[in-house]
């Protein structure tokens, strides 16, 4: 967290968590058609009420939200997540342990619905959800997101560092990939059918689950795009930021390296 985002980050929070319980499961705002789906891990047990706070109060409100929680940890599950459980809100538990499980399970559940991830160390704007629906209306094959990148190769089409991974050209989208913080909205069928094999994807990519999904929407020819009106405010939750994997995947270019994987596995052509 930067320190110029401390004091809205608090003072966001005491907003969220003042408003009673009832109220959030009583709100009468319009429900729009998609199931919003996101994973927790055991040190972010007690800071993500606020993230679901913050996706229950939206303007539009999803029909489902899924928090998919490690089955060893189920029984370890605070009050401050289960006095929100009700008609939107479902707790799924699920034997594995990586970031994959954002999306994947929820897949299984719900092959034939709109599913947007998010993550659970932020708290997301109040028209977050109604303006990724907006686009996805307007593009309703594309996958639509916040924050995005472009893979990028130099002169002898070799990749580049990942923090050369600009989103420079929109009119190069094959290169464009989602990046999970700001939300991504999944039409039905936009990712290729071996997005739920989760062997594979530990394999090629264990540590970043956005390059397993960007590859899958390669493999079915699905365009990443982004939001026409772009949400920019992601304001991360106080204590949630001291387990990350960005030393790995980006202070140690791992993601290039991932990426390297997925690429000679499924002999993917994105650099032409």
């Amino acid at each position: 967290m930067k320190l110029k985002e401390l004091p809205f980050s608090l003072i966001k929070t005491l907003k969220l968590v003042s408003i009673p319980v009832s109220k959030i499961k009583n709100a009468q705002s319009e429900k729009i058609p998609v199931i919003v789906s996101l994973t927790t891990i055991p040190s972010r047990m007690d800071k993500v009420h606020i993230t679901l706070r913050s996706i229950l109060t939206q303007t539009k409100r999803p029909e489902k939200l899924l928090l998919w929680i490690n089955e060893k940890d189920q029984h370890n599950i605070p009050n401050s997540i289960q006095s929100l459980v009700g008609d939107i809100l479902e707790l799924h538990f699920t034997p594995h342990t990586s970031s994959h499980k954002k999306l994947i399970p929820t897949l299984l559940l719900y092959p034939d619905r709109v599913i947007v991830t998010c993550d659970d160390d932020l708290i997301y704007e109040s028209t977050w959800l109604e303006k990724l629906y907006q686009s996805h209306l307007k593009y309703p094959k594309d996958i639509i997101c916040n924050k995005i990148r472009q893979i990028a190769f130099d002169e002898h089409s070799n990749l580049q560092d990942y923090k050369k991974w600009v989103f420079k050209n929109p009119n190069d989208p094959i290169k464009n990939m989602a990046i999970g913080a700001g939300g991504i909205l999944y039409p039905p069928k936009s990712l290729h059918e071996l997005i739920t094999n989760y062997e594979l994807a530990l394999q090629l990519a264990p540590k970043n689950d956005d390059l397993w999904f960007k590859a899958m929407a390669v493999l079915n020819n699905t365009t990443v795009r982004q939001a026409d009106d772009v949400t920019t405010e992601f304001l991360p939750i106080y204590g949630t930021q001291k387990i990350s994997l960005k030393k790995i995947n980006v202070d140690q270019n791992f993601n290039v390296n991932q990426w390297q994987d997925l690429t000679n596995y499924f002999q993917l052509k994105i650099n032409n």
